[in-house]
Parts: C-alpha cells; sequence; structure tokens
C-alpha cells in the first residue's frame, strides 16, 4: 500500500508559496488514492490536474499500480482544518455541536484550540414592548464541534 506520507509530502512541495493547500490525503484499499485541496482564493480544474501530474511524477507505476484523484473541497463540506475556518473568518457559517445544537453567525476568530462565532437573538428588554435583536459572542472549542461549514445564502 502506497504511504500517505510520500503523498503528503508531494502535495506539500508543489503547494509550497501558492495559496493553495492540502485538506486531507486518504489511500484507500487497492491503492485508490484521494487528495484535497483548497485555496485561500479559488481552486481551478487546472490547479487539480496540474497536482495530480506532479503526484504521479512521484510515484512508480511498476512498483505499485495506484489510482488517483485530485479535487477540491466543496464548498458545501465541512471544515477539516484549521486554514479553511480562517478563510472564511467575517463570514456566515453553520455549526453544529456534538451536543446536537445547530447555530449559524459569523465566524470571528479561529485557532487550534477553538472558534468564536457571532450570533443573533431576538431578546424582549423588561419592560419594552417589542423583542430586540442582541448579538452574541459564542466561543467554542473544536473537540465540541461536529461541523463547522460555509453558509450559502442566496438572496
Amino acid at each position: 500500500m502506497i504511504d500517505k506520507e510520500i503523498i503528503r509530502q508531494a502535495v506539500e512541495d508543489f503547494t509550497k508559496e501558492t495559496e493553495i493547500f492540502l485538506v486531507s490525503v486518504e489511500v484507500k484499499p487497492g491503492n485508490i488514492i484521494v487528495v484535497e485541496i483548497d485555496s485561500d482564493g479559488s481552486v481551478s480544474i487546472d490547479d487539480c490536474i496540474a497536482l495530480n501530474k506532479f503526484i504521479e511524477s512521484k510515484l512508480d507505476r511498476d512498483i505499485e499500480d495506484f489510482e488517483l484523484e485530485v479535487g477540491s473541497a466543496g464548498i458545501s463540506q465541512p471544515f477539516k482544518v484549521l486554514r479553511q475556518y480562517r478563510k472564511y473568518i467575517g463570514r456566515e457559517v453553520e455549526v453544529l455541536t456534538k451536543a446536537g445544537k445547530k447555530l449559524q453567525g459569523v465566524l470571528q476568530d479561529a485557532n487550534e484550540q477553538s472558534i468564536v462565532l457571532t450570533t443573533e437573538k431576538q431578546v424582549k428588554p423588561e419592560g419594552a414592548k417589542r423583542k430586540v435583536t442582541v448579538k452574541e459572542n459564542l466561543t467554542f472549542t473544536h473537540d465540541e464541534i461536529k461541523y463547522t461549514k460555509y453558509l450559502i445564502r442566496f438572496k
């Protein structure tokens, strides 16, 4: 079976000094290699093709046959690496906690330990006739989160 670290290193070599970064590498039985990349900007089909060719040049089919698939992280897919969180700071995201609570809000910050999400809720102040919108910053550790993904809205 092909070593995942060889693939990871090839991707790191290819993406050095680019906006592209590695999201995941999976080597399935039968040497089916699946590489998922993302970018601070956008990932084009040409980026995927170039990376595919680069990885193939680092492997030898005569020694071990393989199937290689290189693709970009889907916009509706959950975030897998910290750099994806940082890419979406200031944008609306959806967070599902492991406790089963689904929240929507603006991602304010993300680091190795946690994220900060600004949510809005309706609150009726004491003595007031109408509810007012109040913003609240919530902090979640990565261990508390089942998934976070970009919130797509059509207006």
